[in-house]
């Protein structure tokens, strides 16, 4: 494919992909693996990651194989985690050590617990693409961090942890300019509830409920951050519909 044909193909790629995900994973699923690589090579990252979460596993596992190594690490760390768990069972054998190899163990380590997370619990909802920094983050570090991300990955909040991964609290991004570069991000971070994984739907709706948070922390049994559970994600019941809309009629 020329260089010009082949800029328009991922200009229409892209926009098919931002209008129907799911239909452009079903439309490249259709194609010769190397066809799909070839239009989704040259994408952002997260528009190849909207694309494969709804892929069939073995599918998106083939268009992963043929990425460069980091590009494909990078990718799968960002999909949903059932859809990672099931890719990186997809891969063969070798490939899946090599690429275990260049992820966080603790990610690794989700992926290997996923399959045991009931259907509807926070691990089935949570996703993995969030920004942690360590307590001793100056905070100026962590600005150009966030400005090296594309507008619409700004995150609401920046996750704050130990060396060891333990979450320690959160920093609200709005709140950035109101502290000094030079702080450390431990410094101005506040407490926040966080959940576990296997905790089922009814125990995060309350929390969600009873707090402003529109998204909340993941953390295992040692309290390392594994992902992080978004209000927009989380189906409500009916009953809980109805009760806010008699909340307000008072």
């Amino acid at each position: 494919m020329n260089t010009p044909m082949h800029a328009l193909a991922g200009a229409i790629t892209e926009k098919f992909i931002e209008a129907a995900p799911e239909a452009a994973a079903r439309a490249l699923s259709a194609m010769a693996t190397h066809e799909a690589v070839l239009l989704l090579s040259p994408l952002k990252a997260q528009l190849v990651v909207a694309c494969l979460n709804p892929m069939e596993p073995s599918k998106a596992a083939a268009v992963l194989r043929r990425l460069p190594l980091r590009q494909a690490s990078y990718v799968l760390s960002r999909l949903a985690v059932p859809q990672a768990a099931r890719v990186m069972q997809a891969f063969s054998g070798p490939y899946r050590e090599r690429i275990s190899g260049v992820l966080e163990p603790s990610f690794v380590k989700l992926l290997a617990e996923s399959s045991n997370y009931a259907e509807g619990s926070a691990g089935a909802y949570m996703r993995t693409d969030f920004v942690a920094v360590r307590t001793e983050t100056k905070l100026s570090q962590l600005v150009e961090r966030l400005k090296n991300l594309p507008r619409k990955k700004l995150p609401q909040f920046c996750w704050v942890t130990d060396k060891d991964g333990v979450l320690r609290g959160v920093i609200r991004a709005a709140e950035l300019a109101f502290y000094a570069p030079q702080s450390a991000a431990g410094s101005v971070m506040t407490d926040c509830p966080s959940v576990r994984p296997d905790q089922p739907a009814q125990t995060f709706r309350k929390i969600f409920e009873e707090s402003a948070c529109d998204t909340l922390p993941v953390t295992d049994e040692k309290g390392v951050l594994v992902g992080v559970l978004c209000r927009s994600a989380v189906p409500f019941e009916p009953q809980d519909k109805k009760s806010f809309w008699r909340k307000l009629a008072g």
